[in-house]
């Protein structure tokens, strides 16, 4: 069976993995969340088949984990895997952000300042999902301005246990102003070819990550892979 989304043609192992991968990502499904291939297939009235394809796919990017007695479970939070993902981002993303600060289109910049908009709106909103979306947006306006487009796609790859940490801060922390004006900060960087800035308020951006995840960690340590003391 296949849906069209748009001009895409999606197989229902398709529709049943991106809306499993968006309930994780968004924590409507928290770590340590027990599902089954048929409670999934009834769900979405689907067969089994999709659902367990869908399911081996998750596993491979370490959103599943299968236990011989607990059976599939949304897999815990990483930390090392965070700290991963993040040490890739800081680095790959302050040199786009260099870039950017260097050559930027202005059609860009235009789409970077709505951004900014809407996470102004947001935050009076606290949706706390729209949020991470729109943080997402803009710094994927900052690679595609530079064409990077496949460097955004690796890091993508790696960032999975990332991104449910950043979900989680958000939801903890509803305090995102001083999200919006490092945002910011960044958009006048590259509007005003300050390389220099840019680069330094992107290495603070990334830095929030290292506090946040000890903050996190003990708020939530029923979300988090525990490690051995050796």
């Amino acid at each position: 069976m296949e849906y069209t989304i748009g001009t895409q043609a999606l197989s229902t192992r398709d529709i049943v993995y991106r809306a499993l991968k968006n309930q994780i990502l968004l924590l409507e499904l928290p770590p340590g969340t027990g599902i089954s291939e048929k409670e999934i297939s009834l769900k979405f009235s689907v067969s089994r088949t999709p659902v367990r394809e869908a399911f081996v796919r998750l596993a491979q990017e370490g959103l599943l984990a299968v236990y011989p007695q607990r059976g599939t479970v949304v897999s815990l939070i990483d930390s090392e895997l965070v700290e991963e993902a993040r040490f890739m981002r800081e680095h790959l993303e302050r040199a786009v952000v260099r870039e950017a600060c260097s050559t930027f289109q202005a059609r860009n910049l235009i789409d970077l300042k709505a951004n900014l908009d809407k996470q102004k709106l947001c935050i009076e909103d606290q949706d706390y999902k729209e949020m991470f979306m729109l943080d997402e947006e803009f710094h994927h306006v900052i690679f595609m301005g530079c064409i990077k487009k496949n460097t955004w796609e690796v890091i993508q790859q790696i960032k999975v246990h990332l991104n449910r940490s950043r979900m989680l801060k958000l939801t903890a922390d509803h305090n995102w102003e001083h999200l919006y004006r490092q945002h910011y900060g960044l958009y006048e960087a590259i509007e005003q070819h300050n390389i220099q800035q840019g680069d330094q308020i992107m290495q603070e951006h990334m830095a929030l990550t290292i506090a946040d995840q000890e903050m996190l960690m003990e708020k939530y340590p029923q979300y988090y892979k525990q490690r051995s003391a050796d």
